[in-house]
């Protein structure tokens, strides 16, 4: 394993699956270009998209790639198996993402989302055999996958595939002691293995970002200056064995916002710690829907059902108990697309879901409460 993966210096790296967009729902290229130029001028190098991420590796290339010299980032891809029709088409994945981005190789390049119910189809197609002649061919650096697993099949990964320098885990405070994600045992697994970690969903798609009242008003009164995105960053990155902290910013604010208080990463210390402790015991209180908006879910969905959306509108009134904007939220969604009850629970976007949501369940739920 080289120096640079075993060093345990809190890096900030720029997820590019949330960019933002103009009205027509094209990239907004120039705000992508300040951004990614600002994150490069504090020093920070280490930029993340996928095969999946819809005009992602697109985007990189024009606002990063044609733009930058190749020795000042290092970017990330994945190879997302479940996606594909046939083990030719999967391994295709790669060539095409190089040529998406054109950067003649990638620095780290991950096996996508791998979890109890699809790793057997990783080997199934020989992926792993895959990358490790792609690295001997120059495409690759560094392999790694990212994992929304067990930790025991974590474990067992991690000692069949030696060949796996580094995995990209869920972890967050919100989810530290989720029986579901169980990033705290994920994170023990990885580095009771010796392996570094990307972190990814540290904001949890953004929901730690804006939190509940009673959590705004532990974290006011500790730090009335502090955004709510850096306690979730700055704890996470805390940690031991962290090779960089994703975060999937959007817009310029929150660039500069994160970019301010990683650029000199100072650890949480003993009394901010304990205020994490307390806002978890709040949030452990609350059965909110685990979406992190990856929308992985979307793409195949027969209905043009907007389950992010609606599980976003579901949350707000779980958490914040506002039904008039709730239900705003739900209306906006659904407009012109699927309403939740209109899910023919053919199950495709459960197949798919990071998080292991009981999906078609929790569309019931909110088809009770909005229509």
């Amino acid at each position: 394993m080289s120096d640079y993966l075993g060093k345990d210096t809190p890096k900030l790296g720029f997820g590019m699956m949330r960019l933002p967009h103009l009205e027509d729902g094209s990239f907004d290229l120039e705000q992508i270009k300040k951004m990614v130029d600002l994150f490069l001028e504090n020093g920070f190098t280490y930029f993340d998209t996928a095969f999946v991420y819809e005009g992602s590796e697109e985007t990189v290339r024009k606002t990063l790639v044609e733009r930058h010299p190749r020795d000042s980032y290092t970017l990330a891809s994945k190879l997302h198996a479940m996606f594909a029709s046939s083990e030719e088409v999967a391994k295709r994945e790669l060539d095409i993402s190089l040529e998406r981005t054109g950067v003649g190789y990638f620095d780290y390049y991950l096996l996508h989302a791998l979890d109890d119910k699809n790793y057997e189809l990783y080997e199934k197609y020989h992926l792993w055999d895959f990358v490790k002649k792609a690295k001997e061919e120059g495409k690759i650096r560094h392999i790694g996958f990212s994992f929304h697993g067990t930790p025991e099949l974590l474990d067992r990964l991690l000692k069949e595939h030696p060949e796996a320098e580094f995995v990209q885990l869920q972890l967050n405070y919100n989810d530290w002691e989720s029986p579901s994600v169980q990033s705290r045992k994920n994170y023990e697994t990885a580095r009771r293995n010796g392996r570094p970690v990307v972190v990814m969903e540290p904001i949890r798609g953004g929901a730690l970002a804006n939190p509940i009242e009673q959590v705004r008003k532990l974290f006011d009164e500790a730090d009335p200056d502090a955004s709510y995105a850096s306690w979730a960053i700055r704890y996470i990155a805390s940690k031991e064995g962290i090779l960089t902290v994703l975060s999937g910013m959007s817009t310029m604010e929150q660039m500069e916002d994160n970019v301010s208080y990683m650029k000199d990463f100072k650890p949480l210390d003993e009394k901010e710690e304990e205020v994490i402790r307390k806002v978890q015991e709040v949030l452990a209180s609350i059965d909110s829907i685990p979406c992190t908006a990856c929308h992985y879910c979307t793409g195949g969905c027969p209905m043009e059902i907007p389950i992010p959306d609606i599980f976003s509108a579901r949350n707000r009134l779980l958490l914040l108990g506002t039904v008039d904007k709730a239900r705003r939220d739900y209306n906006r969604a659904t407009e012109n697309k699927g309403k939740a009850s209109m899910c023919i629970q053919c199950g495709q976007c459960e197949s798919v879901c990071p998080q292991s949501i009981n999906i078609i369940e929790r569309l019931k739920e909110c088809a009770e409460t909005f229509e």
